[in-house]
């Protein structure tokens, strides 16, 4: 595990899409705190309207984060990688745009309209994000996964503080400049055997490499233990032979005994002088 941590963290790309996810996925989370505030203090609505409303941002999850995926997966497929790149610095720049728009909207009305949107925007950008992600090195995907997911809560506490210290409208224009500024570092991925946002091509014939980390050769006293399970099986191979000797025909096993041929022979000389002198008498 620790392997699989440090080699995901020593590729630049995984920062990358660590900031890119902060301006999607952080963006996501500081608005479900503050749209609803900035709504009751700039449209002068109710705690309960302003909470409707700013609700829309969040229904939109239930289908735009799987439609930023889908997007990434046809661009895939008729750009390679560089499709999945340009969808996802696309997605950015318009939520960015949407942002900006957002904060200097002067009616309630076009204020929900634009949020809509940005809402679509954001979360699909959360899902082309993660298109990418395998590709990085998929024998530490877990570990890059995590570290770009732990960029979404690090840019909730960033545009959290922004809030927190600066007016709603200079908060926007923040986290809007912030997020146009990430989009711009699609230009600097490059993922090994894939084309980037304007270089390079895809590899037709990438090398074969392992898709999971390499893990140690056992202990050489490990290795021997299964040898010291043999001689089970040679007593086996005893037990057989002597019950091939038992099964074998009697004639068989006489052979296999000179000392009782001999008795037998020595009787047999002993009895032929008794049977000579009946003959002569």
């Amino acid at each position: 595990a620790a392997a699989s941590f440090r080699q995901g963290a020593l590729n630049f790309n995984t920062w990358f899409l660590f900031v890119q996810y902060a301006c999607c996925f952080g963006v996501e989370l500081t608005m479900n705190n503050a749209a609803a505030l900035y709504f009751v203090d700039q449209f002068d609505q109710t705690t309960e309207s302003a909470a409707a409303i700013a609700s829309i941002f969040g229904w939109m999850n239930l289908f735009a984060r799987g439609t930023g995926g889908y997007l990434s997966d046809k661009a895939n497929s008729s750009m390679g990688m560089r499709g999945r790149l340009w969808v996802q610095t696309i997605l950015l720049a318009g939520e960015g745009a949407l942002v900006l728009v957002f904060a200097n909207s002067g009616t309630l009305s076009g204020a929900i309209v634009v949020m809509v949107f940005f809402s679509l925007l954001v979360q699909a950008a959360e899902g082309s994000s993660y298109g990418i992600v395998p590709y990085v090195d998929p024998p530490a995907t877990g570990s890059i996964a995590g570290i770009v997911g732990a960029g979404g809560n690090s840019g909730a506490v960033g545009f959290g503080l922004g809030f927190r210290q600066l007016g709603y409208k200079r908060a926007f224009v923040v986290m809007g400049v912030t997020i146009l500024a990430s989009s711009f570092l699609s230009l600097f991925i490059f993922i090994k055997g894939h084309a980037g946002l304007i270089m390079g091509q895809d590899d037709p014939t990438p090398a074969k490499e392992p898709q999971t980390l390499t893990v140690p050769e056992p202990d050489a006293e490990k290795a021997e233990e299964p040898n010291e399970e043999e001689p089970p099986a040679s007593e086996e191979q005893d037990a057989k032979k002597l019950r091939r000797l038992v099964d074998a025909p009697s004639d068989r096993r006489v052979d296999q005994q000179p000392g009782a041929d001999a008795e037998k022979a020595d009787k047999a000389n002993e009895e032929e002088p008794a049977a000579s002198e009946e003959q002569y008498a």
